[in-house]
C-alpha cells in the first residue's frame, strides 16, 4: 500500500480529488468508462468540492456509494444527502449518473440485491470498480463494515445490510466488492483515528479496514492521524 502524510484534512482532500481525476482519465482512455464508488465523511466532501476544478471526462463517470444509512431522502445522515450538495450541485454530472443506494425501500434484502445488478449493469461480473474511496473510523470500520457485525462474514454478495449501528442499519459494499477493485483510495483524517490507522498499517485484520485488499490500496493521511 502506497502511503501519503499530508498537513491536513484541506490537503489531503486537494490531493484525493488530483488522484481521482487522473485515475478518471486513465480509466476512460483504457476502458472507455470510469466507474467510482464515495464513502462519506468531512475530507471527502471537500475532496468532492476540489475535484469540480480538476480536469474529468465528467461525460463518462458513473458514480455509486460504499455504504449508506437507512433513512429517509434528504435526510442530513444520508451520505446521498451530502454527496448531491458537493458534488452533483457543482460538476457537469446528471442526476441519473449517481446511483443512490436504494435504502428507502421497504424490502431492504431486495435493495440490496437491486444494487447488485445495478453495479453489474456497469461494472461487469464480477462487478470490478475502478476506484473504491474509504474512511476510516475509530474503532477500525471502513465502507459499513463495523466491528462485530455478521455483514463482516458476507463473502457471496457484493451488497449486504448491517445490524443497527450508531442509530441505523446500513447498506454496504462487502469484502469481495471491494477488494475487486482496480484502485482503492483510503481518506484517513483527525486525532481520533490514531489507534486504527497504526493497524491499518501493520494489517491488523483485528479491525475490519485491515481486511482491505492492499496491493492496489493508497492511502491518504493527516499527520494528526499517524501521532
Amino acid at each position: 500500500m502506497q502511503v501519503e502524510i499530508l498537513a491536513n484534512p484541506e490537503a489531503v482532500a486537494k490531493r484525493a480529488a488530483a488522484i481521482v481525476a487522473a485515475e478518471a482519465r486513465q480509466s476512460v482512455a483504457t476502458r472507455g468508462s470510469f466507474n467510482v464508488a464515495f464513502s462519506g465523511g468531512q475530507a471527502p466532501w471537500i475532496m468532492l468540492r476540489d475535484l469540480v476544478n480538476e480536469d474529468v471526462p465528467w461525460e463518462k463517470v458513473q458514480v455509486f456509494q460504499i455504504d449508506e444509512r437507512v433513512a429517509p431522502a434528504g435526510d442530513p445522515d444520508r451520505n446521498l444527502t451530502h454527496l448531491h450538495e458537493s458534488l452533483l450541485q457543482h460538476a457537469p454530472l446528471d442526476p441519473e449518473q449517481i446511483h443512490a443506494m436504494p435504502v428507502e425501500l421497504s424490502d431492504l434484502e431486495s435493495a440490496a440485491a437491486q444494487y447488485t445488478q445495478l453495479l453489474r449493469g456497469f461494472c461487469g461480473t464480477p462487478a470490478v470498480l475502478d476506484l473504491a474511496h474509504l474512511g476510516l473510523g475509530p474503532d477500525g470500520h471502513t465502507a459499513s463494515l463495523v466491528p462485530g457485525d455478521p455483514v463482516l462474514q458476507v463473502t457471496d454478495r457484493d451488497v449486504a445490510l448491517t445490524g443497527v449501528y450508531q442509530e441505523h442499519r446500513r447498506m454496504t459494499l462487502t469484502y469481495p466488492m471491494i477488494n475487486r477493485s482496480r484502485k482503492i483510495l483510503w481518506l484517513v483524517t483527525g486525532a481520533d483515528k490514531v489507534d486504527a490507522l497504526k493497524k491499518l498499517r501493520a494489517e491488523d485484520t483485528s479491525i475490519p479496514g485491515g481486511r482491505i485488499a492492499r496491493e492496489n490500496a493508497m492511502l491518504l493521511a493527516e499527520q494528526v492521524s499517524v501521532g
